[in-house]
């Protein structure tokens, strides 16, 4: 059984030496609770809060939070293959064949392996 890490939030709090309630402030947020859940993922941060994070740490969002970057990704491509399904029933002109080219190009990020 592979363990996925679920957020790398907690590891970087602690290597910049703030505490929960440091970086809740930071983030505008009431107090260190709210990120306690962040990093337990009790709670998943807005895109705002996503954002402010990445801020606060200089790292990219989806580093810091790899579980919800691919629960997202995976989503998306599911509905990329579902929508093309769709429209490759409905019409053959070339901004149809367009679409489904760029949904092609969605539905391929998922065969690639995970960084």
């Amino acid at each position: 059984m592979t363990h996925r890490v679920k957020t790398y939030l907690r590891t970087f709090r602690r290597r910049s030496g703030l505490t929960q309630a440091e970086v809740a402030f930071l983030l505008g947020a009431e107090d260190g609770a709210q990120v306690s859940r962040y990093e337990r993922l009790s709670r998943r941060p807005s895109f705002r809060t996503a954002l402010g994070l990445q801020a606060v740490f200089g790292i990219p969002a989806d580093d810091l939070l790899p579980i919800i970057t691919a629960d997202v990704e995976r989503k998306i491509i599911a509905r990329a293959h579902l929508l093309s399904r769709r429209l490759e029933r409905h019409s053959d002109s070339a901004r149809t064949k367009r679409k489904l080219r760029f949904l092609m190009s969605v539905a391929a990020r998922g065969t690639m392996a995970p960084r």
